[in-house]
């Protein structure tokens, strides 16, 4: 079995962090390589990556051509990963709110579950910093709205820190998901459980960006209202 792991990671005007979390991940474990997946970010994120991947056979770029939103871009890290050999295939953002120390808690996790999910809420136990707190409640209601709605034990099905093993991805019909914003996390969990797969949650800290700007807006949340009452429709009709 191969122990090669991909961290993927969605650019959209990230140049002030990508160098810096570039760095980081690639430090946190050998077996780790980054895919860069920028939407012609006009601040020259992309070209930045270009440019470390010529020094570095860790490192990769895909380019798209234009903003096309972090559930495409996860879907497309997806399908390029599982063109090669890697078996533990991560989401991360950019900008630091994930800490590239909490990696290898992934991977050892990984080691007996089939997915991991890096959790704010864990148990109840809120571990977000810097956050105000309406946003704060806003989050942490979404999540037990996500819970009561699809049924899923999971106190954060939310966030965007996780890890897969080569053998979901594989099984999971990736032009059949329907969400782009951050529903696409909670669209993504819930059809690896509908799979048989099992997950776990790990307490991760996490930190609101300190360079840039959040891409949140109107159309993301009535996305992650609606989608996890489609998920429970399309599984009491055959769909899912």
């Amino acid at each position: 079995m191969s122990e090669k792991a991909l961290v993927i990671i969605p650019t959209y005007n990230e140049k002030e962090n990508v160098r810096s979390i570039m760095e980081r991940v690639l430090a946190t474990d050998s077996r780790l390589e980054i895919l860069i997946v920028d939407d012609n970010s006009p601040d020259g994120t992309g070209d930045i990556v270009e440019e470390e991947t010529g020094r570095n056979p860790r490192v990769h770029l895909m380019r798209r051509p234009a903003k096309m939103g972090l559930g495409t871009a996860y879907r497309d890290g997806f399908g390029w990963a599982l063109e090669r050999d890697y078996e533990y295939i991560f989401e991360m953002d950019a900008d630091f709110s994930h800490d590239p120390a909490h990696l290898p808690l992934f991977l050892e996790a990984a080691q007996k579950f089939d997915f991991v999910l890096g959790s704010r809420y864990l148990d109840g136990n809120v571990t977000v910093v810097n956050w105000p707190m309406r946003r704060l409640m806003l989050s942490y209601g979404a999540n037990v709205y996500v819970r009561i709605v699809t049924g899923m034990k999971l106190w954060d099905a939310t966030g965007g820190f996780k890890c897969f093993r080569r053998r979901v991805l594989a099984a999971i019909d990736l032009n059949d998901v329907r969400s782009n914003g951050y529903a696409f996390q909670i669209e993504m969990s819930f059809r690896a459980f509908r799979k048989g797969f099992k997950g776990v949650e790990i307490p991760i800290v996490f930190s609101d960006r300190t360079h840039g700007l959040s891409k949140m807006n109107k159309g993301i949340m009535v996305e992650a209202i609606r989608i996890p009452w489609l998920l429970r429709w399309w599984t009491m009709v055959g769909r899912l």
